[in-house]
């Protein structure tokens, strides 16, 4: 017997194919909707932009305040799930969010003021904060180990997915209101519709919650094996070895603890390293500008002279070249691993990102861009997101769901969950004054990030294809 089917044998995983794959990959696409609430929630604004910046009357930094100032709820969100998740068990936390995505899209569509507006986007940050942290803890409690990395990447095609739909929402909604975000639509303004729309995938969002089972490793820890076997005979198969499998899960939960801020403390620089390393991938996701892509592409075409439409148009292709780089990911993730993913995107950001600063460089004409420096911006964009998304898109998730020891697992997501919103935020609200300084050095500034992520991956960031979870410590 091989080492491999040794060890298979002794956990009682099994090695085929489960019988029942179709039914996992409802249930990891039923969790990974919060995903895509995820991504039409965060990118939905971008076809607010200008006109809150227009009804309000507000300058650069004020609108870029009130655009990330969901991302301080998303942070909070993330801090806080993983303990939720632990008390209440998994589901529960989904359907919570989903009823906080549902108030927030009812709220921001009909504000009465730039106040509570703000308000709102910081319910829904706080429910795209969870949605973050239980998707991809979920999705990889319950997929089998040799399917994990790519049910795992089920969370980060949901968010492109709700991204590119939340574009092409916007773009149709701007073209029956005659090309203007301040049109008449419903009674209301067609940006408040565009963030109203978002009802409809928050109630389908609650009702899929209850659909799906629990968390096995939660059944446990809560006393309640029979359903736990349950679960773990759908998502698994027939052929498994449930009492070793239970067994494997209880022995993996005996040696730990309920996961605490204070357990993730140690070593010389206050954190563990592993937790650094979580947040260092966290942090590179966000700092080469990606949401730039998704919050202020209508805004940054039409400041280099594109029609606002076209600038619309534009923004959804890019979601479409998103998409198609998730695929890729997703075929790839558990066929040639998580690391060499993630340094083949750095070196394809990294180019894409050094084109657009390049074009940017450049003086408009007549209000626009020179057309070799505007087809080469356009394309470089493309690029950019296209790398992005077939590698730091989703092998952060992945990563994140899998590279902690279970005993720290949920307080170490939802710490590593923070500083991506955290630093999503850092880029977000400057933006648009950094653009007004200068956007070809900006986008210099997200190149060298895009660089710096090459040597962290090769120093600090360890392979975790094809391992299961009770053997990351």
């Amino acid at each position: 017997m091989t080492s491999t089917a040794a060890q298979a044998s002794k956990s009682g995983a099994p090695q085929a194919h489960p019988e029942h794959l179709g039914h996992v990959i409802f249930i990891a696409a039923a969790a990974a909707m919060g995903g895509f609430l995820f991504g039409y929630d965060s990118s939905v604004i971008n076809g607010a932009v200008e006109a809150i910046r227009d009804r309000y009357d507000i300058g650069s930094a004020a609108l870029a305040q009130v655009i990330a100032i969901a991302l301080v709820g998303c942070a909070i969100g993330a801090a806080t799930a993983g303990r939720i998740a632990d008390r209440i068990g998994r589901i529960r936390c989904m359907q919570i969010s989903a009823v906080l995505f549902t108030i927030s899209a009812v709220g921001s569509a009909l504000p009465f003021s730039l106040y509570d507006l703000a308000f709102w986007r910081v319910i829904g940050g706080f429910a795209i904060g969870m949605a973050s942290v239980i998707g991809p803890a979920y999705i990889a409690e319950v997929a089998p180990a040799a399917y994990r990395g790519r049910l795992g990447a089920f969370q980060q095609a949901a968010i492109v997915i709700g991204i590119a739909l939340s574009q092409l929402v916007n773009w149709g909604l701007l073209n029956a209101a005659g090309g203007d975000q301040r049109g008449q639509l419903l009674g209301v303004e067609a940006w408040q519709v565009m963030l109203g729309v978002m009802v409809v995938p928050a109630v389908l969002y609650g009702l899929l919650s209850f659909a799906i089972p629990e968390s096995p490793r939660f059944l446990i820890s809560a006393g309640r094996d029979a359903r736990a076997r349950e679960v773990l005979r759908e998502v698994e198969g027939d052929k498994i070895d449930l009492d070793a499998r239970v067994a494997e899960i209880e022995q993996a939960m005996k040696s730990e603890h309920k996961s605490v801020f204070k357990d993730l403390l140690g070593g010389n620089f206050f954190f563990k390293p592993i937790v650094w390393i979580g947040i260092g991938l966290s942090v590179f996701q966000q700092f080469v500008g990606i949401n730039v892509a998704f919050y202020y592409s209508s805004t940054l075409w039409q400041s280099v002279g594109v029609d606002p439409t076209d600038s619309f148009f534009y923004s959804f292709t890019t979601s479409i070249i998103n998409i198609v780089g998730t695929v890729i990911a997703m075929i790839f993730v558990d066929r040639i691993g998580r690391r060499p993913l993630a340094l083949i995107g750095s070196v394809g950001m990294v180019v894409g990102l050094a084109l657009e600063a390049w074009a940017f460089s450049f003086d408009l004409v007549d209000g626009k861009l020179p057309t070799t420096q505007g087809w080469v911006a356009l394309v470089a964009a493309h690029v950019f997101v296209l790398f992005f998304a077939l590698s730091w898109g989703v092998v952060v998730w992945v990563f994140l769901g899998e590279m902690f020891p279970n005993r720290i697992r949920a307080a170490a997501l939802g710490v590593a969950a923070s500083a991506q919103w955290i630093a999503n935020w850092a880029i977000t609200a400057s933006f648009p004054s950094l653009a007004d300084w200068n956007l070809s050095m900006t986008y210099v500034i997200y190149t060298v990030f895009a660089a710096l992520s090459i040597p962290f991956v090769l120093k600090f960031v360890t392979e975790t294809k094809g391992k299961t979870l009770e053997e990351m410590g």
